[in-house]
């Protein structure tokens, strides 16, 4: 049982540590909704209302329609590609024995400690060279083995700590490999899987590097890379450019709001159901 005084010095932290994450969320909105003839930014409130027409100018202005579906398209293959290739990958080494498993998910883990600054050079010349640059799959395919790194090694923890009693009762109900895998596992790993699926999201969606490399077309752009070319165009415009921030972060926090939903509902759904 824990006491009123460490109740309330939970809770001043927690509060504590709330503020200083919100701090700069409010100074950006702030700054967003301000006239653009201003010069005050941070946590000034706009003196003649808010002006929702900066979003809209800076959504024309900065081509940001374009750029933002180039950015649903490869997140989404990135992150569908990675969230079944993982979960296979991670059952075979988590579930299953084979020669060279352990020498095999090694070599995934490998991909974890790779500075992407240390492959970008060489990857792109391996790219220009299969006539890739410019293109899609330029952004899809290094960013989904990069994440497929990661997902393997955290799917793997969870298929090793599945109940063993829960995969051994599939097996005796006449469940072969496939069925126990997804209809038993995936519906049990919800919430491992969709903490993949969330940090996969964040990863591929703010992927500024990347992008910036392969792409120099701008058909292809996506939207970091975007704001940063609408940066240098309007370096002076401080409410445009926060708007510009706002619009490309809302699609992160639409995500993780539904998916953080889905993550409470697997936690608290139970593994085995009668």
């Amino acid at each position: 049982m824990t006491t009123r005084l460490e109740r309330t010095v939970t809770y001043g932290i927690l509060a504590l540590f709330t503020v200083i994450a919100l701090t700069p969320v409010i100074g950006i909105l702030s700054t967003a909704f301000g006239s653009q003839s201003s010069l005050d930014t941070g946590f000034s409130l706009p003196r003649d209302g808010l002006h929702w027409s900066n979003f809209a100018d800076a959504w024309s202005r900065g081509h940001f329609g374009t750029y933002l579906g180039n950015s649903v398209l490869v997140t989404a293959v990135v992150v569908a590609a990675t969230t079944v290739l993982a979960i296979l990958a991670a059952y075979a080494f988590g579930v299953m024995r084979f020669p060279g498993s352990t020498v095999l998910f090694h070599l995934f883990v490998i991909g974890l400690t790779l500075p992407q600054e240390a492959l970008i050079v060489p990857l792109y010349f391996d790219l220009r060279h299969a006539e890739l640059t410019d293109s899609y799959w330029a952004l899809i395919l290094p960013q989904t083995a990069q994440s497929l790194a990661f997902g393997v090694f955290w799917m793997r923890t969870y298929f090793r700590g599945s109940a063993r009693a829960v995969i051994e009762a599939a097996r005796i109900d006449g469940a072969n490999t496939w069925t126990t895998l997804w209809r038993v596992l995936v519906p049990m790993g919800r919430p491992a899987i969709s903490t993949m699926v969330v940090i996969t999201f964040m990863w591929t969606w703010n992927e500024f590097l990347m992008a910036l490399v392969m792409v120099s077309d701008e058909a292809h752009r996506t939207v970091p890379l975007g704001l940063a070319f609408f940066q240098g165009q309007h370096s002076s415009d401080a409410a445009l450019l926060a708007a510009a921030s706002v619009l490309i972060a809302l699609p992160v926090v639409v995500v993780y709001v539904a998916l953080q939903r889905r993550f409470i509902e697997g936690m608290l759904g139970g593994a085995v159901k009668e």
